[in-house]
Order: structure tokens, then C-alpha cells, then sequence
């Protein structure tokens, strides 16, 4: 296969938006892998089109308004008939994979987790029980839930699943027995910054004030957001009475825009047209992360635009290199509110911690040393893949009874709402 052309259809829970989310930077990234490798891409998908996507069609990239529970797939698929098709969240695998295993059994079958939905979602009801930064020890018992049995299912059924963190990666074969041939952890794919690049930030004395971003939408920024209005901030401006902290992120609610008080400090700005911009402005950047998955990628942002941060264990999770961190990492309001104060205040130390960032981004996530062995490991598998399929009897399985369920269900539906 290595001669031929590779067609890549991405099936995606959202249009992308890379201003918007790290899952859209994500999204982005591997798109652009696709593109570099010479490969004919289409992206369909049914979600609502929005005013802050890419245009698509500007790379190239062909793109498909598609439906959820309709046998227009079927001939969709057939008349696009790519050799890859990668489902971007398990609840597309869980919509079309049946679709396209019925009528492209050949083609290789891709999850791209972005996170796994699950783990984040069982640390949000053990934090509703702390009131603090970090919630009670975490037991992967916490983790047998429904949601977790269909993220799960559908990272058996797939010919390979994308990891982004290794935590989950090791998580998914030590706890879950995934096989681990069945998984690929590829974590952000950035482009390495030269020495001028790095020399033109803005240096300590220009910078000032805090930030914080994220897209409102995403329930661990949202409650980042409140825990830094309710606790930590009010701390950290007694200290700092002069400093301000900038919020921003895309889609703020009206409860979010509310909380907006010059007076404090507290500055809910919205959107931001260009986030490493803003962020490449401020001297901190605040992130404490109670909840979450994946990686965060407004903490690796701010290492690209050297910008030191303060964030929790869950915000570092899967970032962190070799003990290494450019600012720190706090598991409590104490040492969070400490970090915060003290490296606003202190030049030297600041610029250390925004050294060891570079060395971060150098070691995780240089694309360079990413690239190559991802696409080399997707042509491997799409030449072995029957070979593969034998061997994993349990995706054979579940893919032979969950499929069918998919299946009938999403007919069901389609019949039903032929008759509303």
C-alpha cells in the first residue's frame, strides 16, 4: 500500500475548530498529516455547521453534510470508498461503523479518542464529593460505568484507536486488557519552534497579569473557571492587588459573562480571535483542572508562547516530562495560590520555568519525530489488517453482537421517523 494513495474519510463529531479547542487543533493535525502524505481526504459529518469552523475546502478536503440513523450512508459510503476511515469520538463508531464494516468490510477502521470520555466523566462525580483542588483517590472500580462499557466496546471493535495520553493508553491494556496492537499513542503533533522564534516572546517585564482559557462548553473549564471566581483568585489578588485575570474561551453562557467584575479583577473576555496571542501576553497562565482527561492543550500552548503555568495533577497529566514542568504543578489551594504569587513575582525563576517548557515541547511533541512512525504504523496495520482481525477474537465478537445491535436500533429509528 505504501505505493498507492491512501483515501482517508474522517467521520467527525464536530466540524473542526481549532480556535475553539484542543480537540480541534487535534482534528487539525491530523488532517494535515493525511494531506502531507499525499492521500485524497474527505470529511463528512452531522453536526451543525458553525460560524468558527474551518473551511475545508481551502486543503483540499472535500466535505459531506451527513445523517445520523439514515440508510443514506450506505450508498455514501460505497461511493466514496476510502481504504481508511477514521470515526473522530466512539459515538460515531458506535453510529456508522456497523454502516461501513456491512458495506466497506475492507476498509481499516480508526477510533481517534481525543480523550476517553469515561475517565473524565467518572473524575466529575468524584470531585462533585471533594471540595477541593484535587478529589479522593481515584480506583479504576470508579471507571465500570455504562459509558464506560460503550467507549470500551467500541475501542475493541475498532482495527486501531488513537491515544493521545499515555495514561489512558496504559490504562485501556492494564485495566481493560485492550490489546495493546490495538492501540497508538499520538500525542499533539507540533511543529518545532527555532531559537528566533523563542528569542521574539515578550519578556517578563513586558508581560503582566494572568490568563486563563478554554472553551466554556467543556465542563472541566467551566468548572476551572468557577474555582478560580470562588477560591483561589480572591487569594491571589489580596496578594496582587494591581493583577487582573483575563478569561477567555469560545462559547461563554450567559452565567459565564456574569461573573465578569473589573473591580476584583476578574475580566471574562470571550473568545479569543487568536489564543496564543492573548495567552503570549500574559506573565501566568492559571489552569486548576479538578477534572478531565486526555491532554490539555491551553497548557501546552502556553509552553509554545513561553508562557509558565500553574495547574493541578489532572492538567498536567500526560504533558509532564521527566518530572519536568514549566511553572507547577499543585495539588492543593495552598500551594496552587503560593506558585501563583511567587512566580508572578520572581524574574529568574520565571525564566526558568519557561525553559523547561521548550525542553517539554522538544521531548513530547516535536512532529517531526511523530509523524513518520504514525503513518509508516497506519500503512503496517492496512496491509495486515485480516491477519490482525483473526487474531482478536474478543473485537470479533463484540463487533459480530454489538454491530448487529447498532444496527437494528439505528433502523428502528430511521423506520420510526419515517412514519412521525
Amino acid at each position: 500500500m505504501s505505493d498507492q494513495r491512501m483515501k482517508v474519510l474522517v467521520i467527525g463529531y464536530v466540524w473542526p475548530e481549532p480556535n475553539s479547542s484542543a480537540a480541534g487543533s487535534r482534528m487539525m493535525q491530523l488532517l494535515q498529516c493525511f494531506l502531507e502524505q499525499g492521500w485524497q481526504v474527505d470529511f463528512a459529518s452531522p453536526a451543525q455547521q458553525t460560524e468558527h469552523q474551518v473551511d475545508l475546502q481551502t486543503l483540499s478536503i472535500t466535505s459531506h453534510a451527513i445523517r445520523l440513523n439514515c440508510s443514506s450512508f450506505d450508498q455514501f459510503i460505497q461511493e466514496i470508498a476510502p481504504n481508511m476511515v477514521l470515526f473522530d469520538r466512539f459515538m460515531m463508531e458506535e453510529q456508522f461503523a456497523w454502516r461501513v464494516e456491512k458495506y466497506l468490510p475492507d476498509a481499516l477502521r480508526v477510533l481517534n479518542t481525543e480523550d476517553l470520555h469515561s475517565l473524565r466523566d467518572a473524575r466529575h462525580k468524584l470531585i462533585k464529593q471533594s471540595n477541593g483542588l484535587q478529589a479522593d483517590v481515584f480506583k479504576p472500580e470508579d471507571l465500570h460505568t455504562e459509558l464506560a462499557v460503550r467507549e470500551v466496546a467500541a475501542i475493541f471493535r475498532s482495527d486501531l484507536t488513537l491515544m493521545i495520553s499515555s495514561v489512558e493508553t496504559e490504562l485501556l491494556i492494564n485495566h481493560f486488557q485492550v490489546p495493546s496492537s490495538q492501540l497508538y499513542t499520538l500525542p499533539f503533533m507540533l511543529e518545532p519552534s527555532c531559537p528566533e522564534q523563542r528569542n521574539d516572546r515578550l519578556t517578563f517585564a513586558q508581560r503582566k497579569d494572568f490568563i486563563t482559557i478554554g472553551n466554556f462548553r467543556h465542563a472541566p473549564n467551566w468548572d476551572a473557571v468557577l474555582y478560580l471566581k470562588q477560591i483561589l483568585w480572591p487569594a491571589i489578588r489580596q496578594q496582587l492587588p494591581q493583577a487582573r485575570l483575563h478569561i477567555y474561551g469560545a462559547y461563554p453562557p450567559p452565567k459565564a459573562t456574569q461573573l465578569h467584575n473589573p473591580q476584583q479583577g476578574f475580566l471574562v473576555q470571550g473568545w479569543a480571535e487568536d489564543a496564543k496571542q492573548v495567552v503570549g501576553q500574559a506573565r501566568l497562565l492559571l489552569a486548576p483542572l479538578r477534572f478531565g482527561a486526555g491532554l490539555k492543550g491551553k497548557l501546552v500552548e502556553a509552553m509554545q508562547v513561553g508562557t509558565p503555568s500553574i495547574t493541578s495533577p489532572i492538567g498536567a497529566e500526560g504533558i509532564v516530562a521527566d518530572d519536568l514542568w514549566s511553572g507547577a504543578v499543585c495539588s492543593t489551594d495552598d500551594s496552587f495560590i503560593e506558585q501563583a504569587v511567587y512566580l508572578y513575582q520572581h524574574e529568574s525563576e520565571w525564566y526558568e520555568a519557561q525553559q523547561l517548557g521548550d525542553q517539554v515541547l522538544d521531548r513530547r511533541f516535536n512532529q517531526t519525530c511523530l509523524k513518520t512512525p504514525f503513518v509508516e504504523h497506519l500503512i503496517n496495520l492496512y496491509n495486515q489488517r485480516y491477519e490482525l482481525r483473526r487474531q482478536h477474537f474478543i473485537s470479533q465478537m463484540l463487533r459480530h453482537h454489538s454491530l448487529k445491535s447498532t444496527q437494528y436500533m439505528a433502523q428502528w429509528i430511521e423506520a420510526k421517523n419515517k412514519l412521525s
